[in-house]
C-alpha cells in the first residue's frame, strides 16, 4: 500500500502544473454559469468503510418546484454541466482525497 501511496503522490505532483490552471479555469466557469458554491461535497464511505468528503465541480444549478424540493435532476443538469461531466473534468477536486 506504501508504493501506491508514493506513486500516486509522484503522478500528482507532476500533472498538478498542468490540473492547475485547467481546475482555475472550471472553478470560474462554474462560478460562472452556477454560482456559489463551485464544489459539491458529499461525505461517502471509503476503505474499510471509513467516510471521507468527496469534491467535485457542480454541474446542476438548485432549482426547486413551489413546495421547496429539488427539481428533477434532467431539469437542474446545465449544457455547461454536461460538458464537465461528459469529460471528466468535474472529476478534478478529487485528486484533493489522493493528496489528504
Amino acid at each position: 500500500m506504501k508504493l501506491k501511496r508514493a506513486f500516486d503522490l509522484l503522478v500528482i505532483l507532476c500533472t498538478g502544473p498542468a490540473i492547475l490552471p485547467v481546475s482555475i479555469l472550471c472553478a470560474l466557469l462554474v462560478r460562472v454559469f452556477l454560482g456559489s458554491p463551485v464544489l459539491f461535497k458529499q461525505i461517502r464511505p471509503g476503505l474499510n468503510g471509513k467516510p471521507f468528503t468527496m469534491y467535485k465541480f457542480r454541474t446542476m444549478t438548485d432549482g426547486r418546484d413551489a413546495s421547496g424540493g429539488f427539481l428533477p435532476d434532467a431539469l437542474r443538469l446545465t449544457g455547461f454541466g454536461r460538458f464537465l461531466r461528459r469529460t471528466s473534468l468535474d472529476e478534478l477536486p478529487e485528486l484533493l482525497n489522493v493528496l489528504k
